[in-house]
């Protein structure tokens, strides 16, 4: 058993709503066999791992993960619930996983959630399962196995997690449904989605006054400006020697604090010192990098963090410098590992308190105590291992928010406004925080811009605080999301859509197979159909609404890149992408696709085509569906109509929204911007799926029904050029649907007669399909030119136009079929096979080239075909408000 490859889905995906990690196991001599064929192997297994016998499985309970390892289970099911149990161990909760099989017997998928602001490239979950692999391969031996050490994987967690502080905020900005979306294995959050889109780096937030983080960082600085505000703070001064230091000390007299001007996390700061040669060892400790130090008089008191947001206070805490407890047994080193034992100590920021150091500091300080690291303190006496009290270096915390006074609050409150900090921590040394502020004792010692939250999390939800700072109560956090996924149709779709909203005065962000486009301007050229792509448009604070092409290959290979979608559209469902990614059926496809349906909010709408036979099977409780259809008798549509539903659809030659009772004509078919008179009916029905989609988001018809006249910017997708007396209509139909639907336009305008098609097709489709493809063509066009293309994605030389030729011999043998090599050589082939009047249907693998060779012989973009004899599809069956 070995694991073949990997990949993670960052966002929503057909497994699970949230991200997941799917792993191809291969099997090899495990093929075919169970755990039940291995006798003792489960017991084995659950004396290693006795946590697995709260596994839930498919028996919804504890235990049943253990029924199915004793009744037999193939050991890709086994080895993901081993890894899922490892997982657990190293404090990486987790719990949902699923194991599915390929088409190859040997072969498993395993599907692994991932937490939360997991980095998107995390390996964990490959780790954990190459360790299950480890773990369960011996007990199939009949050998010993044992739980490997996990110590270096789960230091590798915790130093990608996010730590505490964004952590926090994560959640709740989450639990107020606001989008979270984690920067790499930082600790920066975008909260939010365009232009209500927020920044958030642990607890600076993009309010947060650059201004204010240098005074914060300045300790000189900020004790002046405080104190020239009247705020109690203690005296002192900069130095940039060690003179300069000792005449401090000299002026301010014994104990002072000596610390760096731009000190950080309490490193280099020493308390208490009160001779020359104290002060003289804490110089050059806290200059060693170069910069100056500040002396000041120490404060009497015990040290407290007030933690302020918005100018309010949200909570408060006692600290208490790294210390241990003796017993009367244990020397200071071994109590200082005992305490490091605390399940909540870490390394870093990662864990709510930090691990004991025993360092050059602490072991300065026990002398001071009379103390070496193998003394033995008496039963209840503290021994002290920092003098500061920051948790950075050990230190703990005493909730006293409750116990603030009056006075200190507003002393804080004034404190954050004074340095300008939308976020503060203010460090306070007072005789008691809960007694009025008195005068000439205790003070502010430092203000701290992005301020630890460790201390407060387990008493107060500070993230919450931070969240709604950001988004006031009834504030917005998202803009309109609409996604578009089907086989065919959805570049359009989107295009159109996009073209609606901006025609009612949004900056609309748009991702299509040709790119990312943002208020009208291409920022990114690409296949832009996965998250990636969408998080550009829904990351960009000027985008006031997202359209979002969702295709099949980003969905399983990423996962989709929002959350949440306020509109989804499927425009069909057919055969293609078979036999890729694990998709080898078309039940398979509609599941994947599907996703785009049921990730639409609560309330939301689903833009469905009642013509195509898959989509009438859909259904997604819960949303809005919304019927599309280019027939007026579609029995579906009347009776969801009948019921109080939405549907928009051609009638009369007209689109029409029916809508509350209403039948409202919004654009007569041969207005439509590049639908050939209204003869490309699957323009039409892409037209009616957007203009259904902008409706939704509150787009007036009047608006709905402009845009769809003026609507022609669509490349690729019908663009029509004349080279010579022949027309060469340029479409991207790349399937047996997409090749049926634009021959159909072609059929309405000029005749099959008049006709000549220029074919590539992608080599990564299934040999079936490719067939179709061209039996699709065969039936329809007697003068054929077939070529390659530039990449054959797998394919042999010449292997698809040979395939495809050998299908039009078969299903037309009276056509003339031309075979090239390259869209260079197939373009003045075509239009030599072609006569005056005549078009070229040229089916491309890249736009750009094409344009560029016609350009080069002379085409030139024209204006759409008249079509005074084509039969619209007018009926009488339904007219006016019923």
């Amino acid at each position: 058993m070995r694991i073949e490859s990997s990949r993670w889905l960052r966002g929503p995906n057909r497994y699970l709503a949230r991200p997941v990690q799917v792993t191809r196991v291969r099997l090899d001599g495990l093929t075919g066999r169970e755990t039940c064929d291995f006798p003792g192997l489960p017991e084995r297994l659950l004396d290693l791992l006795p946590g697995l016998a709260e596994h839930h499985c498919a028996a919804g309970a504890p235990g049943g993960f253990v029924k199915r390892l004793y009744g037999g289970t193939y050991f890709g099911h086994t080895a993901e619930h081993i890894a899922i149990e490892l997982s657990n161990l190293i404090g990486r909760e987790v719990s949902f996983g699923r194991t599915v099989g390929t088409s190859d017997p040997s072969a498993f998928d395993v599907i692994m959630e991932c937490p939360l602001d997991e980095p998107y490239d995390s390996e964990m979950s490959e780790l954990l399962l190459r360790a299950a692999i480890e773990v369960v391969l011996p007990l199939t031996r009949g050998e010993p196995s044992a739980v490997p050490d996990l110590t270096g994987v789960q230091r590798r967690y915790e130093r990608q997690k996010p730590g505490p502080s964004t952590e926090a905020i994560a959640r709740a900005a989450r639990e107020r449904g606001i989008p979270v979306e984690r920067v790499g294995d930082l600790s920066l959050l975008r909260l939010g989605y365009g232009r209500h889109r927020r920044l958030v780096w642990a607890a600076l937030t993009d309010q947060t006054s650059a201004i204010g983080v240098d005074i914060a960082a300045d300790k000189e600085l900020t004790r002046s400006l405080l104190g020239e505000a009247g705020i109690p703070v203690a005296d002192g001064g900069a130095a940039g020697s060690v003179e300069e230091a000792l005449a401090l000390f000299d002026e301010l007299g014994p104990p002072v604090v000596v610390k760096p001007r731009g000190g950080r996390q309490g490193m280099h700061v020493y308390l208490g010192l009160d001779t020359e040669d104290a002060v003289r060892a804490a110089y050059a400790a806290a200059s060693a990098d170069g910069g100056d130090v500040v002396v000041e008089r120490q404060l009497d008191g015990r040290d407290y963090r007030v933690l302020t947001v918005g100018g309010e206070i949200v909570a408060a805490a006692e600290r208490v410098a790294a210390h241990v407890i003796g017993d009367g047994r244990t020397d200071v080193a071994g109590l200082v590992e005992l305490a490091n034992e605390d399940p909540r100590r870490g390394v870093g920021h990662a864990r709510a308190l930090t691990r004991l150091a025993v360092d050059a500091v602490a072991e300065t300080l026990l002398r001071r105590q009379g103390l070496t690291l193998r003394d033995v303190p008496e039963p209840g006496r503290t021994v002290w291992l920092r003098d500061n009290a920051n948790l950075s270096t050990g230190g703990t915390s005493v909730d006293v928010t409750r116990r603030v006074h009056p006075s200190v609050s507003d002393l804080c409150r004034r404190v954050a406004g004074l340095v300008g900090l939308d976020i503060a921590g203010i460090d306070l040394r007072l005789p008691d925080i809960a007694a009025e502020l008195p005068l000439g004792r205790g003070g502010v010692i430092e203000v701290n811009a992005a301020p630890g939250l460790r201390m407060h999390l387990e008493q107060h939800d500070v993230g919450a605080a931070i969240v709604d700072a950001l988004y006031p109560a009834g504030a917005p956090s998202r803009i309109p999301v609409v996604s578009i996924t089907g086989t065919n149709g959805k570049t359009t779709v989107a295009r159109l859509t996009t073209h609606l909203l901006a025609g009612a005065g949004l900056r609309v962000g748009v991702t299509t197979t040709d790119g990312v486009v943002v208020g009208g301007r291409l920022v990114q050229r690409a296949d832009a159909t996965g998250p990636r792509s969408a998080q550009i448009v829904l990351g960009d604070p000027t985008v006031d609404a997202a359209v979002l092409e969702t295709a099949r290959g980003g969905l399983l290979r990423q996962g989709l890149g929002y959350d949440w979608s306020d509109v989804g559209v499927i425009t069909n469902l057919s055969s293609d992408h078979l036999g890729q990614d694990g998709v080898e059926t078309i039940e398979d496809l509609v599941d994947v696709k599907s996703v785009v349906a049921e990730r639409v909010r609560e309330g939301g709408a689903v833009v469905l085509n009642a013509d195509d036979p898959r989509s009438r099977e859909l259904e997604f409780p819960g949303r809005e569906i919304i019927w599309c259809s280019l027939d007026p008798r579609n029995p579906l549509v009347r009776r969801h109509w009948d019921s109080g539903g939405r549907a928009y659809l051609l009638a009369d030659g007209w689109l029409v929204e029916l809508a509350g009772r209403r039948w409202v004509p919004l654009l007569a078919a041969h207005e439509l911007g590049g639908g050939f008179g209204g003869a490309a009916r699957h323009l039409v029905a892409n037209a009616l799926a957007a203009a259904a989609a902008a409706r939704v988001l509150g787009v007036t018809t009047a608006r709905v029904a402009e845009q769809l006249r003026t609507f022609t910017d669509n490349p690729g997708r019908g663009t029509l050029m004349r080279c010579g007396e022949v027309h060469v209509l340029i479409d991207y139909a790349h399937n047996p649907a997409a090749i049926a639907a634009v021959s159909d336009l072609v059929e309405r305008v000029w005749g099959y007669e008049r006709a000549v098609a220029a074919v590539t097709l992608p080599g990564d489709r299934r040999d079936d399909l490719l067939r179709e493809s061209a039996a699709a063509v065969g039936a329809r066009f007697g003068r054929v030119v077939l070529y390659e293309d530039a990449d054959r994605r797998g394919r042999a030389v010449g292997e698809v136009p040979g395939m495809l030729r050998a299908e039009l011999a078969r299903v037309a043998p009276q056509a003339t079929c031309v075979e090239v090599r390259t869209v260079e050589e197939a373009i003045p082939a075509a239009l030599a096979l072609a006569q005056p009047g005549d078009v070229v249907l040229l089916l491309y693998e890249k736009i750009e080239p094409v344009l560029a060779l016609l350009s080069a012989l002379g085409a030139r973009h024209t204006g759409e075909v008249g079509v005074a004899d084509v039969n619209l599809g007018k009926t009488m069956a339904w007219t006016g408000t019923v």
